[in-house]
């Protein structure tokens, strides 16, 4: 075996079936030696009660030793970056424990087979559920991923990115719904609005300094008809306060956007005159408004 594991035997309670070698530090046994030490302890973990202290020994022992295979499993993953790196192993690892809490060594199954489809299941289903930034129907999710094998293919022999028909035909589906897994995919991540775009090739950026660079900034635009909004809503009070003949002028002007002339004939006044009262109740009441900011 491994210099790393180091088994001892020790003299079991009279009436306990054969010893098991004690593995001193489980984490380091080599994966060859876990192999070969997990037979071992499966076939005791089958025989001891559920939640006496030997059969922890046992289960954990087990744990440890095969954290190997969850290793193995999440290097498929490892593109994902450092960051969800320990959320994938431990995903994997409660993949582990429900393999070794299902096997069954009657069947003549080799434990490593046996717990590798239930890790990566594990970690498959924790990215499904958790790694989107924007929650997305499962059939969308699964036909994301076959949208990206398609287009590899499709670049691979064309040397070019394929349009939607294309993919759609490549992967067995309609235009729509190829066109929908396109946009789904858009929400597997999210960057935050204080990042960074990146340069263009020429080194170009949006502006002179870093804040001119910042999604917000390049993506942000005015928008007036909420400051539209927000002075009639300063406006209504001030509104509500004007005589009936004042109310009625400027319904007129700016409700029904007639004429100064129009106004003037309705109400048997000059264009000029009309004007001037206009001219004068907006002055008041955009000295009210400000007054009350």
């Amino acid at each position: 075996m491994s210099e790393h594991c180091v088994p001892t035997l020790e003299t079991p309670p009279r009436g306990t079936p054969d010893p098991l070698p004690r593995v001193r530090d489980a984490g380091e046994v080599a994966p060859e030696d876990a192999r070969t030490l997990s037979r071992t302890f499966l076939r005791r973990l089958g025989e001891l009660e559920e939640g006496t202290a030997e059969y922890q020994y046992v289960r954990n022992t087990l744990i440890e030793m095969n954290q190997s295979l969850v290793r193995f499993a999440a290097r498929r993953f490892r593109h994902r970056g450092p960051e969800e790196a320990e959320d994938i192993f431990q995903t994997g690892v409660i993949g582990l424990i429900k393999a070794i809490d299902r096997f069954d060594l009657a069947r003549g199954t080799e434990f490593t087979t046996f717990a590798l489809p239930y890790i990566r299941g594990e970690i498959k289903r924790h990215l499904r559920d958790t790694t989107w930034a924007v929650h997305v129907p499962r059939r969308l999710q699964e036909l994301r991923v076959e949208l990206a094998k398609a287009k590899e293919r499709l670049e691979a022999r064309q040397g070019r990115e394929p349009t939607a028909a294309e993919l759609a035909a490549e992967m067995g589906v309609e235009v729509a719904e190829a066109v929908e897994a396109m946009s789904a995919s858009n929400g597997y991540t999210a960057a935050s609005l204080d990042a960074q775009p990146a340069e263009s090739p020429g080194g170009d950026t949006d502006g002179p300094g870093p804040d001119t660079r910042r999604y917000a900034r390049a993506l942000s635009t005015e928008d007036r008809e909420l400051e539209l909004f927000e002075n009639c809503r300063a406006l209504a009070p001030l509104l509500a306060r004007l005589e009936p003949q004042e109310k009625l002028l400027l319904r007129l002007r700016f409700g029904e956007e007639r004429t100064q002339q129009q106004i003037g004939d309705e109400l048997g006044c000059s264009q000029m005159h009309i004007s001037r009262r206009l001219s004068a109740l907006c002055t008041r009441l955009r000295a009210e408004l400000l007054a009350e900011e």
